[in-house]
């Protein structure tokens, strides 16, 4: 069974890792617009890395729960292709082999000049230098809203081969990925969802499974043959 699944910030919440409230426009007490946008940046790159220095210490602090260990196991029985709205690296420290994170990562430094990548260390400053062109443009590998997310080519290609779509944990508020369930059913995929509620999308599923994603998540993969 081909299988795609995409994740968003409930599969990582019960690792204790905050959740995008887009109703009162706060994130961890910050102002998306101010921390979370290519406007923000220009206008205080110094709070934006200070935000991501916090983010990247609390996710490294954190370790994956059972809902991310069902994932890496079921990749192990299935063709997965596993696609995450998170920036954390939970999947991968639970076993996920190739998991493609459509917003960037946490772990990842990204050249604002040349575009060249690397690791990103605990902290950055505005002031450090790329190591490919030393120009002093770092800023997190992160897609901010206004940006284009990453492999999407990849993804809408998986979701057209897939036999079963799997939305975890995700708002149903953020296109693209807002939109992959109502690709794939269009295309014959069955679709679930995997939700404390109802997402905003939920119409575009097949199934709805509600609880937190460290129960319900396990049951649901060792379900499926």
């Amino acid at each position: 069974m081909r299988i795609t699944v995409l994740t968003g910030a409930g599969i990582s919440a019960e690792s204790g890792l905050a959740t995008f409230r887009a109703s009162d426009g706060l994130w961890e007490s910050h102002r998306i617009t101010d921390v979370a946008t290519p406007e923000g940046f220009a206008a205080d790159p110094a709070l934006v890395h200070r935000f991501y220095t916090m983010r990247r210490a609390n996710a490294a602090a954190a370790q994956p729960n059972a809902a991310h260990l069902a994932l890496a196991d079921l990749a192990r029985r299935h063709d997965l292709t596993l696609v995450t709205q998170n920036v954390d690296d939970l999947h991968e420290r639970a076993g996920s082999p190739d998991v493609i994170h459509m917003h960037g990562t946490l772990t990842g430094a990204l050249c604002a000049a040349c575009g060249h990548r690397w690791p990103a260390p605990p902290v950055m400053c505005p002031g450090d230098p790329c190591p490919a062109c030393g120009r002093p443009a770092t800023r997190p590998d992160i897609v901010w809203f206004g940006e284009m997310p990453y492999h999407m080519e990849r993804i809408w290609n998986a979701l057209d081969q897939s036999d079963l779509f799997a939305a975890i944990g995700t708002s149903g508020n953020v296109y693209p990925a807002a939109g992959f369930a109502q690709h794939a059913r269009r295309r014959g995929v069955e679709c679930v969802e995997l939700n404390l509620d109802a997402s905003a999308n939920a119409r575009d599923f097949h199934h709805r499974i509600t609880g937190p994603a460290s129960r319900t998540v396990p049951e649901w993969a060792v379900s499926l043959v």
